[in-house]
């Protein structure tokens, strides 16, 4: 790897790439469904089944990795490899972004954002990747975000941009001691 290609990841076998690769994509399943839940609890029940049919496709995705490598449960991903401690997997929206009276335009641009955050991920992965294999898979995983980006895209292309005044709730929740 010449030194114009930047860094190179440890020295990682295929199955630990994509042990990590697994991890992260149940971690995105995770936050899509955190979001689904919250929203179902806020009675917004549009933007919540936008998140669980978002979750569904993460679902997949993971259920595609553990079938490429053959596995028949997961392996526990390698502990801090890929990711900083305390730091979430690029495709994790942070759960600070949610608001109770969100849009669907709101959930996508939240999901779109978390997709180009793991499509940007994985090419830097395959960048620097030190062996065929790892970058091969890295390759692979950003295609196959590049197609989710590519789907949110169209579901934007449909939904309508929220009102100015979206987030105005004539009748707010009250908190009391």
């Amino acid at each position: 790897m010449s030194a114009a290609a930047g860094p190179a990841l440890p020295e990682l076998t295929l199955e630990q790439f994509m042990a990590q690769a697994y991890a992260m994509e149940l971690e995105a399943v995770e936050r899509y469904t955190e979001f689904a839940d919250m929203l179902e609890t806020a009675n917004n029940p549009e933007v919540a089944a936008l998140f669980r049919t978002m979750a569904g496709y993460e679902t997949k995705h993971a259920e595609q990795i553990l079938a490429q490598m053959g596995w028949t449960q997961a392996p526990p991903p390698p502990p801090g490899l890929l990711t900083a401690p305390g730091m979430e997997a690029p495709e994790a929206m942070p759960i600070d972004e949610a608001h109770y009276l969100m849009r669907p335009w709101h959930a996508l641009q939240l999901a779109l954002a978390a997709e180009r955050r793991a499509q940007a991920f994985f090419a830097l992965l395959a960048r620097m990747a030190t062996t065929e294999p790892v970058r091969k898979a890295a390759l692979e995983l950003q295609a196959e975000e590049a197609e989710h980006v590519a789907l949110v895209q169209a579901w934007l292309a449909k939904v309508p941009a929220p009102d100015q005044d979206w987030a105005v709730d004539p009748d707010p929740p009250r908190y009391t001691d």
